[in-house]
């Protein structure tokens, strides 16, 4: 057996190994690395290293503690609290509430089950009070989170652009993120419709009441690797009164030195170029300096599995080029003949195992294995560049996924079984049906 062959397959043992043991895949990599790149190539630890992601573990673990930081100062609390009472008694408008709040963020760098958690209990809540299809709440988070996950400043959008970048690609952030928003928009637009929104829609407005509890004690099991507890299920959940509710609505300084820092992100990375990494964690550390009682607890919040999950993967991928696979599969890819043929298979590759694996780590992986193919100059690399990360992302709504997992966590005990398997439905046609429209609306109209 070839080393290109064996290289392939310990990744792919990567993935079974952490789908069926709860293994971190980051852990894994690093461990095969060594396995391929000291011990069987012979190569030189300097050379393993020299493809770790330095820049992106300084944007994963930045944005991701600049996050926590106001997640524990009640901020994000605050900003959800503010968008569902500006829709107060518009019952229909509450789905489309979880889906731009979902999509803010983690459009300002939130990891998407990080915001699928915040949200999903309170997105639940209302489904109940309001008499809402669980299953359409439920997936209008998640899309939403989708939505806003490929923005220039987010951790799906540094993972894709970096990898592009580095690969000499074209590349255009902007588009990338348009791309993503749109496209799981047009999602939302269908899931809200066939779950009974046109239904919601004929009821009358609801009469003023206390909101769902917004600052559940943890979230759900699934997402215990990223430091979070078991969520309460929602007939545990607590109601405030109206006075505890505009004592929520009032601004600490802590709060509005936070909106501030996360206005400064958005500008610096979007209108100066700042490096994204470098801007999140100068104003992380400002806000833990204005409150410092917030520090320890940021720093527990910080996403290391997510960041150990990409560092090894990357890193093997890195070992992977250097042992000559990436171009062994893009030689066999390009013997086909047929660019077209080739995007799609790669688009229905990322939808089909991302339903069982990580999406973060599966972007990581296959992008990597498209860019010799993509440097023919035969097709639109932003296309196709963008075909493969929505088909990687948009069937995060499987019950085997963190984000479908943390939905059914959430949903009322007597619907449970039933959000599961409309789940799994709909995560199903999306896994056949997602990627070749992503194919046709991105790739097709590239072909050169």
């Amino acid at each position: 057996m070839g080393i290109e062959m064996l290289s392939i397959l310990l990744l792919v043992a990567m993935f079974v190994v952490a789908t069926i043991q709860p293994i971190n895949m980051g852990a894994l990599a690093f461990g095969c690395t060594f396995l391929l790149g000291s011990l069987i190539i012979g190569m030189k630890t300097s050379d393993i290293f020299a493809g770790f992601p330095s820049d992106l573990f300084l944007t994963l673990v930045a944005v991701t503690y600049l996050f926590a930081i106001a997640q524990i100062n009640g901020t994000i609390d605050w900003l959800v609290e503010c968008a569902v009472r500006l829709v107060r008694g518009h019952v229909a408008w509450i789905p489309w509430v979880m889906f731009v709040v979902a999509a803010i963020i983690t459009g300002f760098g939130a990891l998407g089950p990080a915001a699928v958690a915040i949200l999903a209990p309170v997105a639940l809540s209302f489904a109940v009070q309001y008499r809402i299809h669980p299953a359409m709440m439920g997936l209008m988070v998640i899309h939403g989170a989708q939505a806003g996950g490929f923005s220039p400043i987010s951790v799906y959008g540094g993972i894709t652009n970096q990898i592009v970048a580095k690969a000499g690609l074209p590349f255009a952030p902007t588009s990338l993120f348009l791309s993503s928003f749109f496209f799981n928009l047009a999602i939302a637009v269908l899931v809200f419709f066939v779950f009974g929104g046109a239904q919601v829609m004929k009821q009358k407005p609801a009469a003023a009441g206390p909101l769902p509890e917004l600052h559940p004690e943890g979230v759900s099991a699934s997402i215990r690797g990223h430091g979070g507890t078991p969520a309460r299920p929602i007939s545990d959940h607590t109601y405030g009164t109206s006075a505890d509710r505009l004592q929520a609505l009032r601004l600490t300084p802590e709060m509005i030195f936070t909106l501030v820092g996360l206005t400064a992100l958005g500008i610096g990375a979007l209108v100066f170029k700042f490096n994204v990494g470098l801007v999140a964690i100068t104003v992380a550390v400002a806000l833990a300096l204005v409150s410092p009682t917030t520090q320890k607890a940021a720093i527990d919040k910080v996403s290391w599995s997510t960041v150990l999950l990409i560092t090894g993967i990357i890193t093997y991928v890195g070992v992977m080029e250097k042992a000559g696979t990436v171009d062994y599969v893009a030689n066999g890819i390009s013997s086909l003949g047929m660019p077209l043929l080739v995007a799609l298979l790669l688009c229905f590759t990322g939808a089909i195992v991302s339903a069982f694996a990580s999406s973060t780590a599966l972007l990581g992986a296959i992008i990597p294995l498209a860019v010799p193919f993509l440097l023919q100059g035969q097709i639109s690399a932003v296309g196709v560049v963008a075909a493969i990360a929505i088909s990687t992302t948009i069937v995060d709504t499987s019950p085997f996924s963190t984000n479908g997992a943390l939905v059914v966590a959430n949903a009322p005990n007597e619907k449970r079984e039933h959000v599961l398997r409309q789940l799994l439905i709909y995560s199903a046609l999306i896994a056949i049906i997602g990627p070749v429209v992503a194919w046709l609306v991105f790739v097709v109209p590239g072909l050169v």
